[in-house]
Parts: C-alpha cells; sequence; structure tokens
C-alpha cells in the first residue's frame, strides 16, 4: 500500500499542526540551544559545533544526544511540508551545514565519539546508540529531501551510510555486529526508498538477520573491550531488554524496552514488504496479537515496568507504576502504520486511532512546552514524590528533560500527520483515520482529489467529496472503527447497505465515481464503559469510559481527592456535553456516582466486617490526553464499579 500525503484541515488536528509549527519547533529550537529556564540543558547544538573544531568544550548529555536534533529537524522538514518558511528552512539549512562540518572524511558523524575519541567507535553498539543516532539522522534526511528537493543532508547520510556499509557485513573483515536501539533499520529502507540504492536494502536486512545469531555479538564485544560497561549494570539486563534473544523470524514475545521492540518491528515490516519475506511478516503478526491482545493499555501505551522501561509479561498492566513511554505509544503508531501498507485491516487502524488520540498526545501539554516521558494511567502526586517504586511517575508535565528523545518524537509525528490518513491498495483509496483535510491521489493517469470534513472525535459524521475531471472507477475504503456499532454510510444522499461490503473492518465502496459526489459516514458515539480481560489484575471490578476513540479519566481538579473512593453505580447514566471553555473545547462526560464515607472508619484502619456508606458524588470525565492541564492532583482511568 503506497500511504497519501495529506494537507490538514481539521476541527481537532489543525490545533496540533499549528502548535508545531508557531510553538513546539521554536520551543525545541531554544531548548537544543539551552535557551528555555530552568529547563535541563541540551548542549545538542554545541555538541555538534565542539565535534566540528568552532567550540573548544567536552561532550555534555546523553550518549544518543545527536538524535534530538535529527527529530527537530525532521519535524521541521514536515512542518515546511504544510507550511512552507523560507526563515525556518534557512535555519535547518545552517544546521545541516553545521552537521556537515562536523562529518568526518571517512562519512563517520557522530559527536560523542568524535569529541571523546574516535579510536573507540563501534566498539559498544549494545549501550552506545551510534547506529541509533545514524538512523534518526538519515530520517531526518530523507524527510529534508523530500519536502525541500534539497540534497545537502541525503548527501552527509549517504556518506554514513556508505561507511557503515563498510564496518558492518557477512565479509570476513566486517564487524557481524548490529544496533542495541533499533531504528537504523526502518532509517536504511527510507534511505533506500529516497535513492534506490539497494545497497541500504540489503544493510537494514543484514541487521535483522543477524539479530539472535550465537555466539552473541554483544558478549564479544564486551569481552573485546575489556569488560567494561557505559552504562553501569546495563549488561545484566540480558539478551531480552534490545530483542536479541532469537533471530526475529522466531519471535513471538513482545520483550524488552518497548521502544527498542516496536522500532524493529516496523523495521521487520518493511523488509518484508520489500523482499517479500513471508516468514518475517508472519512474525510481525504474532508479535502484534501479543501486544495488541495481551501487553497495551486501553490508551494505546505499550511498557509496563519502570525496570528496563519495558514489557513485563502477559495482561501485566499496572495503572500506577507503569512506565508507558510517549516514544513507545509513537513506536505502536508506526508499527500499525505499516501493517496498514501490507493488509488493510481494521484493527490496525483502530490501534493507530488509539494510541493517536490517547497515548501519544497525552505526552506534551495543550499549550506545546511541557512534555511526559512515563504516562501513567493513575497518579497520586504523593506517592510520586514520596514511593521510590513511583518516582519515574511524574504529576505534571515536564519543561525538557535530560533524556529528551520524546518532545522532538511528538514533533516529527504531529508534523508528519497528513501521510497517515490514506492508503492506495488495488485500485482502492483506503482512509485510516478520519481528519479533516484536502489530498490528491493519481489512478491510472487520473488526478483524484478528496476533502474530507468532520468534527471527529467529538462526534462521527464524516464527509468527503470527490473532484475529479470526468469519471473514474475505483473502491474507497472506510474503516469502521471497532468501537462503532451502527455505522451509516451514504453516496450522494443514498445509504449503502455496508453489510455486504466490509472486508477486514473496512467498507469497500467500489463504483464509477463522478465530480461532485459525496460519501457521507456516520459512526454514532455514546460513551461506554471499557473493561479489562479478567486476567488484568490491576481493573477486576473497574471499568473505564470511552467515547468514540477518546479514553477519559477523573481529575482531583474536577472530583476532589482520594479518587479511588469514587464509584460508578452500574445504572449510571453517562451524559456528554461539549464544552466550549474547557481544555481547548473537549467533550465533558458527568454521571452521578457515590463516595465512600471515610468518616464511618474513625481511626481504625482494619475492620471485619464494615457496614460501607456512600454519599453521592457527582463525576466529572474529561479526556485522558488533556489530564493535568490545569492544576496537579489525582488522576485514573480505571473506576470501581457496583
Amino acid at each position: 500500500m503506497n500511504r497519501l500525503k495529506a494537507k490538514i484541515n481539521d476541527v481537532f488536528w489543525s490545533k496540533y499542526d499549528a502548535l508545531v509549527r508557531d510553538v513546539v519547533i521554536p520551543y525545541q529550537r531554544d531548548a537544543l540551544n539551552d535557551n528555555v529556564a530552568d529547563a535541563d540543558p541540551s548542549h545538542a547544538i554545541r555538541n555538534f559545533r565542539i565535534a566540528a573544531g568552532e567550540e573548544e568544550g567536552e561532550f555534555y548529555g546523553m550518549v544518543f544526544q545527536d538524535s534530538d536534533v535529527a527529530k527537530w529537524l525532521e519535524a521541521v522538514a514536515y512542518s515546511l511540508e504544510n507550511h512552507p518558511d523560507p526563515e525556518l528552512e534557512k535555519e535547518a539549512d545552517e544546521i545541516i551545514d553545521l552537521i556537515g562540518r562536523a562529518q568526518q572524511e571517512d562519512g563517520y558523524l557522530n559527536t560523542y565519539y568524535i569529541i571523546n575519541g574516535l579510536e573507540n567507535r563501534w566498539t559498544n553498539l549494545k549501550e552506545c546508540h551510534e547506529l541509533y543516532c545514524a538512523g534518526h539522522m538519515i530520517e531526518a534526511a530523507v524527510a529534508y529531501y523530500n519536502v525541500t528537493g534539497k540534497r545537502k543532508l541525503l548527501d552527509i547520510v549517504c556518506k554514513f551510510a556508505d561507511h557503515i556499509d563498510t564496518v558492518f557485513g557477512p565479509e570476513e573483515d566486517k564487524l557481524k555486529g548490529y544496533s542495541g536501539h533499533q531504528e537504523i533499520e526502518l532509517a536504511l529502507i527510507k534511505l533506500f526508498r529516497a535513492t534506490k540504492n539497494k545497497t541500504y536494502l540489503d544493510l537494514a536486512k543484514y541487521f535483522l538477520d543477524e539479530r539472535g545469531k550465537r555466539p552473541y555479538y554483544f558478549d564479544i564485544e564486551w569481552e573485546k573491550r575489556g569488560k567494561t560497561e557505559h552504562w553501569p549494570g546495563h549488561r545484566r539486563r540480558g539478551p531480552e531488554y534490545d530483542q536479541s534473544h532469537l533471530p526475529v523470524r522466531e519471535q513471538s514475545q513482545a520483550v524488552g524496552h518497548s521502544v527498542r521492540a516496536v522500532y524493529m518491528y516496523a523495521a521487520m515490516v518493511d523488509v518484508a514488504m520489500e523482499t517479500g519475506d513471508e516468514k518475517l511478516l508472519e512474525a510481525c503478526r504474532r508479535l502484534w496479537n501479543n501486544i495488541v491482545y495481551k501487553r497495551m493499555y486501553i490508551t494505546g501505551a505499550i511498557g509496563s515496568q519502570a525496570h528496563g522501561e519495558a514489557f513485563s509479561f502477559d495482561y501485566d498492566l499496572p495503572n500506577d507504576t507503569v512506565y508507558a513511554e510517549t516514544c513507545a505509544a509513537i513506536g505502536l503508531v508506526f508499527f500499525a502504520n505499516r501493517m496498514l501498507e501490507v493488509e488493510p485491516k481494521g484493527e490496525y487502524g483502530d490501534v493507530m486511532e488509539r494510541a493517536l488520540y490517547n497515548g501519544v498526545i497525552s505526552g506534551m501539554s495543550l499549550d506545546g512546552k511541557r512534555f511526559f516521558y512515563v504516562n501513567p494511567l493513575e497518579v497520586n502526586p504523593e506517592a510520586c514524590a514520596k514511593n521510590g517504586n513511583m518516582e519515574h511517575v511524574k504529576p505534571v508535565r515536564q519543561k525538557w528533560f535530560a533524556c529528551a528523545c520524546c518532545p522532538p518524537n511528538i514533533a516529527r509525528l504531529l508534523a508528519s500527520l497528513g501521510h497517515y490518513i490514506y492508503g492506495v491498495k488495488d485500485n482502492t483509496i483506503y482512509t485510516h483515520l478520519y481528519i479533516g483535510n484536502n489530498t490528491e491521489v493519481e489512478m491510472d493517469g487520473i488526478k483524484v482529489g478528496l476533502t474530507q470534513k468532520t468534527n471527529y472525535p467529538w462526534n462521527g459524521k464524516v464527509s468527503i467529496d470527490i473532484n475529479l475531471d470526468g469519471s473514474k472507477d475505483f473502491g474507497l475504503g472506510l474503516r469502521i472503527p471497532g468501537w462503532c456499532s451502527d455505522a451509516k454510510v451514504s453516496v450522494n444522499g443514498q445509504q449503502i447497505d455496508i453489510a455486504g461490503v466490509i472486508v477486514d473492518s473496512y467498507a469497500i465502496i467500489t463504483r464509477s465515481w463522478q465530480d461532485g459526489d459525496r460519501i457521507e459516514v456516520d459512526l454514532p458515539m455514546e460513551p461506554v464503559r471499557m473493561r479489562s480481560n479478567p486476567l488484568v489484575r490491576a481493573n477486576v471490578g473497574r471499568v473505564a469510559i470511552q467515547n468514540g476513540p477518546i479514553v477519559y479519566c477523573l481529575e482531583e481538579v474536577d472530583n476532589g481527592p482520594n479518587l479511588q473512593t469514587l464509584v460508578l453505580p452500574k445504572d449510571a447514566a453517562l451524559v456528554v456535553s461539549f464544552q466550549e471553555d474547557l481544555l481547548d473545547r473537549v467533550n465533558v462526560i458527568t454521571a452521578k456516582g457515590e463516595r465512600v464515607k471515610e468518616e464511618d472508619w474513625g481511626k481504625e484502619l482494619y475492620m471485619a466486617n464494615p457496614c460501607t456508606q456512600y454519599e453521592p458524588a457527582d463525576l466529572t470525565f474529561v479526556p485522558y490526553y488533556a489530564w493535568v492541564n490545569r492544576e496537579p492532583g489525582e488522576m485514573t482511568v480505571w473506576v470501581w464499579e457496583k
């Protein structure tokens, strides 16, 4: 399936589009240049100046600090695609020039090793992220080239990739290694598609094929460098941490660091598409099923434990000690989107939508200046401050991070969102996401324009207008979300019986389309109580509220403290109202609930036969993605039901 590029014009997402352009990109530029007061310093740009010999100093920051600059450049590229800005482009060109000046003659590019000693490069692939940083720079270069047509950064990364190809491979004189943090693999596929140079495809495939082989490469390099570690204790995490415990085609469970995992799975899909490797694709399906049916939060978040920022085991989905890194939800979007390219199945679109509307945008404040690394589903600020098991959970978003992978990751995804709405396969245009936009696709030499309008996600009414010269036979695939049980579709006012045209949760309308044809989709939304599989221990007896694609939560600011004492009666009505002046315009859900009367317990900590009393309580649920945009306090997604 080929993706279409759409220009977003949407009630919900245009706010994010403008936010990235006007606030996030300038704010993150300032952060990368250490100009955000009271925020963790970055020094990422300064590292490049030092590497280029233009400043004196030592490398500062995480070993993967270069990647923050790369992701920012990628966000800039996609922003320029939607909103040309000569000044921003000039600024990006200047940073690209700096990157070029830091690059070594043999093509090598990594400020940590350029500054600290090139003799140690490629000696600690497990921990030191050289290939990860290379991957992000490649992604930025491809995006910038595709948008602006400028080759400078593309030429830089091609030279770097060519250098990498001289270092790694099956030949006797090359290293038999691969990245400890996957990213290079999916980036090389993008570089292959941009340049048509098969070397890059072969190198991506090599890195995947080599992973999981024995003897274990990371043991070999550890012995070679004198059994030293960059991150003390890192080695104890074992091969599952970086998904090198088994050859990739034999893997069936999502294990280890969740971001590494989904980046690798996305690359596996890409390589499978380019090579026709069915075994690789079958492994992707197994891993997808394990995540979605046993290891994913209702918000589309993944990674249930702070130790290793990792998956733990099936159905282990704690809400308060969760990790749920923003980057992991973004990686799941990448994985889902690539699975859609292989086979347009509604379940992939459903997960992509769930992650986007909940687990991804929760990672950024509504003003674009604060960020979550960890996205909990239950928060008690006092526990975050005093319980060491929850010290990774922050009750408010942060201005920046010493490890700042998430903020520029959000920026690049949101700036590129127009590439995720549609796909084309077998003479059918598939609508994966309902987002207001304009796009144009060429079908057998005929240009077909699509204009989508909607107030999604606040209601499910969508219109799509066809614009073309004459007529054209093709299919239009409309995803029927899993949360919708009574979808209706009409063409030019005439309702279609979609029961007979549903294929893998897409209603495929095939006809001779005419200029001016209008498709109307009605996806009725009503708030529902979502329940977990009973094997999810954390949620037994509790429900979460969802309306359309949006997951809701209770906040202390609306409901008072001690949210764990609130209960939602089974017969309580859930009432939806649209609030113009709250949280940048949202649907709010209210219900008549109850609260446990704490005073009945007196001074007792335990009681044999308590006569639990309840008092009325008005419950107010707000979209999870928008929590703690007013004032700090408790929050919970799951509420007790009785």
